[in-house]
């Protein structure tokens, strides 16, 4: 009978160790499109910290719900398991879409991680795989504007947790002119610019894509 546990005991940690590997290797920010699945595998996706991407080192780990909708200029790493000609980086373009090998563009802007993994489950199970293993990381966020009475208004990296009174920081602080009582916000794909009052300067959250526009005092 000891024998038999031992047994059992051993069975156990490998099937342990053998679960673990597999969720390290799947990342901790995946968004996943398997067969049969109707929703992603995992809620969040993350920003790894990447020296090698442009704005490396000022990038922190920060984990983002399924409900991030991704636009033009946000970098995401595509794997298809098996299909190494696949797996690699991409960009959201202008129009909105990624392209994709074999299948070509994919409609990513206004999608979650998720639906876009599983649109393109779904159009590669179209005569090009038999059964696609599809998952999704967040690689960089679209950048932010800042215009305006700042002392170097363009555009800038998106960290997560970005405030108005550190988008203000990095654009080099408010110009003598500026009226640091309401700032104009468009947020990405809005019709209009939104004027905000701003009570806690700091307090403002600021989302990828964003345009914000510091306007002048008049006295």
């Amino acid at each position: 009978m000891i024998a038999n546990c031992r047994m059992s005991i051993r069975l156990a940690t490998r099937v342990a160790l053998a679960l673990a590997a597999t969720f390290a290797a799947a990342g901790p920010g995946s968004a996943w499109a398997l067969p049969g699945q109707a929703g992603s595998a995992a809620g969040l996706s993350t920003v790894p910290l990447d020296s090698a991407s442009p704005n490396g080192a000022a990038m922190a780990v920060a984990a983002r719900d399924d409900r991030y909708k991704l636009g033009a200029g946000d970098k995401v790493r595509i794997t298809v398991f098996g299909e190494a000609a696949m797996t690699g980086d991409y960009a959201v373009a202008p129009n909105g879409e990624i392209s994709f090998p074999l299948i070509g563009g994919v409609e990513a802007k206004g999608h979650t991680l998720d639906e876009v993994a599983q649109a393109i489950r779904g159009r590669l199970l179209k005569g090009y795989l038999n059964d696609p293993r599809v998952a999704i990381d967040l690689l960089e966020y679209r950048t932010f504007f800042i215009l305006g009475e700042v002392n170097r208004p363009g555009a800038y990296p998106f960290t997560a947790g970005l405030t108005l009174g550190q988008a203000v920081a990095t654009a080099g602080g408010y110009t003598y002119r500026a009226r640091k009582s309401k700032v104009r916000v468009r947020h990405d794909g809005a019709p209009q610019d939104e004027m905000v009052d701003i009570k806690d300067i700091g307090g403002l959250a600021i989302e990828p894509g964003d345009t914000v526009t510091v306007p002048e005092r008049f006295f």
